[in-house]
Parts: structure tokens; C-alpha cells; sequence
């Protein structure tokens, strides 16, 4: 059990290293360097995970099979091409708290998106909007955007975006009245599970549970979110869920995404887009003109496996299930503790942290938004061998990771950026 006592000086982040459990994970990732050929202080999972040194050889596994079987690596052996994404999706359905038929990956995050909007988000005169985080992530507002555009619809009218009454965080009564006060125009509630500039994680189960009472779907983007805590999708009656896997999960960057559709929606009417490989697997090469689906969440999948892609994410899903997301989850919370505490004693009219203090409303990132300084803070931390995440206009995003971050880690970020706000 860690030392809960807490001080601001290394041998006690030392300390707490020596008494971590998962300290031998972190040799079987590759840490970038610094300008020194010294490892970097890595507090970057939360945008591109790190690298599991048996990637490699997972990846040339698959280069010798095209090179040595051709277009029979699709049918041949344990690891063939037309099935690989079911025994990945095995693995994918623990860490995401789902049954196995609930769970895929295919695609890129924001295209499974579009595919499940074009299933779930189904407007009709009265009912036409969609509730959203404040603030979501980019690529998510130009998708509701253009689902609701090809609707018909007019954006601003049919977007509403829930924006906190105080500070940067919204609370679960604001969630609530917002649903309670627009339920009968809602046609869609959908929210990211951690949002990516503040590092909250709402209450997944509560709101789906909230959204449903009113006959309304509710969907989550899990990017930020999967890998980083344990997650119960089936449980708490999500309609449908997307993630990537470059994050947490240490896919890789630009690797393969995830989906997940509640069990109770496989054999529905729901209308969808359709594409050879949604089509029963069993069947599927006798070529007929009409679609037969897969009895389950991959009816809504489209091509074949980019295989290389894929495999990348072998070697940490076989970590994951190795320590489990419980593990991972307690040490994380021991991870942003520390660092929270530690940032608590620099000067708060410089920074300040504005994910939640609590544990259980954030995962591995603690957002820190600067009062003073600009990106210059930033680029001298990075100069210091730290490489944390920039997001405009003035906030650093830190995410010690528990798979390879230590408290060392964590002190060196602390002690680094208290140098640079003194300054300052």
C-alpha cells in the first residue's frame, strides 16, 4: 500500500515509487528522450499513448504474412485477416464494460460517429435537437454540425450546448435541468465521457439513465475517456458509444477506432449504413444483392480490417488485460492526487487547476490554466525535458499516465513549473 503522508520533496516521490506495484510496467514502453538522451517526463497519454516495445514484433509478425501468404492471410491461421478484429474486440469489451457482441473497432473515431448519428440521430419536427458538452472537442461539433445540416436543420437552432453557471466545470443539477428543461425537443444527448479541455468525467450511467426517461438516445465519445477509467456501458444502458485507441490504449497514432451499440438496438429498425462488412460473416463471400447483417454491433461495419493498423494495438491490450483497469484506475488516482497537491502549493494567483479535485470526477488529466505567462510556459517546460500538452489560449494539460508515469514524474512537473510561475 503507497504512503498516503504527503511533502514536496523528491525522496518522498521516490518513496512512492518504490512502493509502487505497477512500477515495472513502465520497461515495456519506449520513453522519448530529451536533447541530453535522458528519459522525457512524458505527461502526454491523454493526445498519442506511448509505444509497448513488443509492438514491433507484432507488427512484422503480420508484414511476414503478407509477404509469405498473400491473399490467403485472410482465411489462414489464428491470426486471419477477415476475423482478427473479433479477438481484439474480446479484449476491447472488458475495458470498456460491455458485452462482446456490443463492441468492435473499425474506422476512425469520427466516422464511426457520423455511422452511429446517422442510426440514432433520427429528428423529426418536434423533437430535432441535440444537448451537448460545453465546449466538446473539435472534430465532434463539425460532425453534429453536419448531421444536423444534412437533417435539414439549422445548426445554431438545433444545437444546445450546456455551459457551466460557475468556473469551468459543469455539475450534475446543471445536466439535469438542462435535460428536464429541453426533454421534449431532444432528440439526442450526446457528450463526451471526459472532456478533453477540462479533464472532467461526468457521470455516464446518471445521464444515460436521465436521457432514456425521456425517450431520448444518448450517446458518448469515449476518447479521452477509455483506457484511462473503468467504464460500464452495458450496465448503465448507453445507446452507443465511439473511442480512438491512440490515446490510453497506445494504439499508435491515427490507429483503429472503437465503437459500442447496447445489445438491445442489434436487432432493430434502425436504419443505418451499410457495407460488405456488416453482412453476416457466414455468408458473406456468396456475393448476394441484398444486406443480411451480422446479428450485432458489426452490422454497422463497412470494409475490411486496415490490418496493420489494427495489430498495432495487440501488445497493450495484452497489458490492460494483464493489470486490469482496476489497478490502473488506483494508481491514477494516487498519480493526480499527488500532483494536485503538489501544484496546490504554488502560487495560485499564477495558476490554477481546474479539472475537479475530486478524484471520481476525473481520470488521469489534471488541466492547469495559466492567470499569468502564455505559451512561453510551455515551450520552456519542454526545454526542461517535460512534455506535457498545450491547448489555447493558456491552459497545460498534464496526464501522468499509470502504465509509464512515476511520481518522480509528477515531482519534476511540479518542481519545474513552480521555477518558471516564480519568474513570472
Amino acid at each position: 500500500m503507497i504512503d498516503t503522508t504527503f511533502d514536496t520533496t523528491l525522496s518522498y516521490a521516490k518513496q512512492l515509487d518504490s512502493q509502487d506495484p505497477l512500477r515495472a510496467y513502465r520497461d515495456k514502453f519506449y520513453i522519448p528522450k530529451d536533447a541530453n538522451g535522458q528519459d522525457l517526463v512524458y505527461m502526454c497519454g491523454n493526445s498519442l499513448g506511448l509505444q509497448p516495445k513488443s509492438t514491433q514484433e507484432i507488427v512484422d509478425r503480420e508484414m511476414t504474412r503478407w509477404r509469405e501468404l498473400g491473399v490467403e492471410g485472410h482465411f489462414m491461421g489464428e491470426s486471419a485477416w477477415t476475423k482478427i478484429h473479433k479477438a481484439y474486440a474480446d479484449k476491447m469489451a472488458t475495458i470498456v464494460g460491455a458485452k462482446r457482441e456490443e463492441v468492435t473497432l473499425m474506422n476512425t473515431l469520427t466516422t464511426n460517429l457520423h455511422l452511429f448519428m446517422a442510426s440514432f440521430y433520427q429528428p423529426t419536427p418536434s423533437k430535432f435537437k441535440i444537448l451537448i458538452e460545453y465546449s466538446p472537442f473539435p472534430s465532434d461539433r463539425y460532425a453534429f454540425q453536419s448531421q444536423i445540416e444534412w437533417h435539414g436543420y439549422d445548426f445554431n437552432e438545433a444545437i444546445i450546448e450546456m455551459k457551466p453557471q460557475n468556473g469551468e466545470t459543469i455539475t450534475t443539477a446543471e445536466i439535469e435541468h438542462y435535460i428536464d428543461q429541453h426533454k421534449d425537443e431532444l432528440a439526442l444527448v450526446l457528450i463526451g465521457g471526459v472532456n478533453y479541455y477540462t479533464g472532467q468525467f461526468y457521470d455516464i450511467g446518471h445521464i444515460a439513465q436521465l436521457a432514456q426517461s425521456h425517450n431520448i438516445y444518448f450517446g458518448v465519445d469515449l476518447a479521452h475517456a477509455v483506457g484511462n477509467l473503468p467504464l460500464q456501458l452495458h450496465d448503465w444502458g448507453v445507446d452507443f458509444a465511439v473511442w480512438c485507441t491512440y490515446k490510453y490504449l497506445n494504439g499508435g497514432p491515427g490507429s483503429i477506432a472503437g465503437g459500442y451499440v447496447h445489445e438491445r438496438h442489434h436487432q432493430s429498425n434502425l436504419p443505418k449504413l451499410k457495407g460488405w462488412y456488416g453482412y453476416e460473416e457466414k455468408t458473406r463471400f456468396l456475393m448476394t444483392d441484398y444486406f443480411v447483417g451480422e446479428p450485432d454491433v458489426n452490422s454497422w461495419q463497412l470494409s475490411n480490417q486496415p490490418v496493420l493498423s489494427l495489430v498495432t494495438l495487440e501488445a497493450s491490450l495484452a497489458i490492460f488485460e494483464e493489470v486490469g483497469m482496476n489497478a490502473l484506475r488506483a494508481k491514477s488516482i494516487q498519480l493526480t492526487t499527488y500532483l494536485s497537491d503538489l501544484l496546490a502549493t504554488l502560487d495560485q494567483n499564477t495558476l490554477h487547476q481546474i479539472t475537479p479535485h475530486e478524484p471520481t470526477a476525473r481520470g488521469c488529466q489534471l488541466s492547469i490554466k495559466l492567470k499569468k505567462g502564455d505559451k512561453n510556459v510551455f515551450h520552456t517546460l519542454r526545454a526542461k525535458g517535460i512534455l506535457p500538452d498545450w491547448r489555447n489560449p493558456n491552459v497545460i494539460r498534464c496526464s501522468p499516465t499509470p502504465l509509464y508515469n512515476s511520481f518522480e514524474d509528477c515531482w519534476r512537473v511540479y518542481t519545474e513549473l513552480g521555477k518558471i510561475v516564480a519568474d513570472l
